[in-house]
């Protein structure tokens, strides 16, 4: 093979379109911009981005959103410390006791205790996540606390 036989692959180099060499090079007279207007005149393309030819802007429409939502948000299923004095004394509270006892409508969420309320006796407390507040409440009340691996449950 020699240098002087190589040549580029087909289809790889095209010749620059001319405009405004004549009607019979397809790109006369208007030479590809059309007929009258902002789109057609010298220096064209100087709109600002979102222009819409004077409409009311998309952006303008739209009613103004504030903030954003985070979508690596974690949704848990709140119980407060109060609401588990129906459970007797020394009991072992379970996702399971709690689904049954009617405090978590789904374990589809993980479970959260929250220190709201008091807890009136001592109570082993099985569940996803703990508030620091419920934790210590917990075992001030003479309780154990475990935080379980959640496991998503279709209940």
């Amino acid at each position: 093979m020699r240098e002087d036989t190589i040549s580029p692959p087909p289809g790889s180099n095209k010749n620059r379109k001319r405009v405004g060499r004549g009607n019979g090079s397809g790109h006369g007279n208007y030479s590809g911009y059309g007929c009258k207007g902002e789109k057609q005149r010298a220096g064209r393309g100087h709109m600002r981005p979102g222009f819409e030819g004077g409409q009311l802007p998309l952006i303008k429409r739209l009613p103004h959103t504030h903030g954003f939502t985070n979508k690596f948000r974690q949704e848990y299923n709140v119980i407060n410390l109060g609401q588990l004095n129906v459970f007797e004394s020394g009991a072992e509270v379970t996702l399971e006791a709690l689904a049954k006892a009617g405090l978590v409508k789904s374990l589809r969420l993980p479970v959260k205790i929250l220190a709201d309320g008091e807890l009136k006796h001592p109570l082993t407390i099985l569940a996803n996540k703990f508030s620091s507040a419920a934790k210590a409440k917990i075992e001030a009340a003479g309780g154990k606390v475990e935080e379980v691996e959640y496991a998503a449950k279709a209940v």
